[in-house]
């Protein structure tokens, strides 16, 4: 086990740009890590005092978080198993309202970008080379905007698309159940990953999609849009990962679909050129 919390957030990249005193308060502390731009605080820590300290540590950027606890010397007593069990669980509650204020802080930066950008036009480099329209976007500067919005419409988040193709999301933003809708459904509702994909399937099909931004959030839209549409056909559009250990694109995809009771739609690779 790690000896102490600072040596696991560096096990883990996490560790602070500068010196951090750490206190065991049980109060959440922002830093920026390692490797984040100047003035960022994507980084906190928290940590617990006690017969067995304890605590946590992640990042807002990542969405990463990860658990901590000193080696006991002997074994606890009844007593301080209860406490620690009372500090985690206080623990647990200051993490999600700290959560709750940088989501709401992301929320209100997501809304002022989202008002200063104009549309964005077909003649933007990366929409160019994807050969597909600006379908509700925006532009900022070089940058394309895709707003990620929860299942009332609210936008919690944004996705930026530079000209090469770079990726990246507002930090803090939430993400887990958003989407980017392309059109209005009717009888069947398409959910992919990338808002790229989602372009080409609404250009190809004229059905309507959601954009869920990456397969690991796949079945947590696809279940905001079963309980919105419970009658609606959902259609689980795959990325074969075929060339990634363990195809997560399908993988994913699939469960999403048995979760919501959807179908699977996969594409068709010739293999072998595509590997070559």
């Amino acid at each position: 086990m790690t000896n102490t919390i600072q040596d696991a957030m560096a096990a883990h990249g996490l560790a602070p740009h500068k010196h951090l005193d750490i206190q065991p308060n049980g109060k959440i502390q922002r830093y920026r890590a390692i490797g984040d731009k100047s003035g960022a605080r994507n980084g906190w820590v928290v940590l617990h005092d006690g017969p067995q300290p304890f605590g946590a540590f992640g990042s807002w950027k990542t969405g990463e978080s990860h658990t901590w606890r000193a080696e006991f010397t002997k074994p606890p007593t009844a007593a301080e198993r209860a406490e620690i069990q009372k500090r985690t669980a206080a623990m647990r509650q200051a993490h999600a309202v700290e959560r709750s204020i940088v989501q709401a802080e992301a929320r209100a930066k997501a809304q002022r970008l989202w008002s200063r950008a104009k549309p964005a036009t077909n003649s933007h480099p990366y929409l160019e080379r994807k050969r597909i329209n600006a379908y509700g976007l925006r532009q900022l500067r070089d940058m394309l905007l895709v707003p990620a919005r929860d299942l009332d419409g609210t936008l919690q988040t944004l996705q930026f698309i530079s000209a090469d193709g770079t990726k990246r999301f507002l930090t803090g933003g939430r993400i887990a159940g958003c989407y980017f809708a392309i059109g209005r459904p009717e009888n069947s509702l398409l959910v992919a990953e990338g808002m790229a994909t989602a372009s080409t399937l609404y250009q190809a099909t004229g059905r309507a999609v959601a954009a869920c931004f990456s397969c690991g959030n796949m079945e947590a839209v696809a279940r905001a849009l079963r309980s919105k549409f419970p009658k609606m056909k959902l259609i689980l559009c795959a990325d074969d990962d075929f060339l990634t250990p363990g195809n997560p694109g399908l993988t994913k995809a699939r469960a999403a679909a048995r979760a919501v009771s959807g179908f699977l739609a996969v594409p068709k690779f010739k293999r072998r050129e595509v590997a070559a």
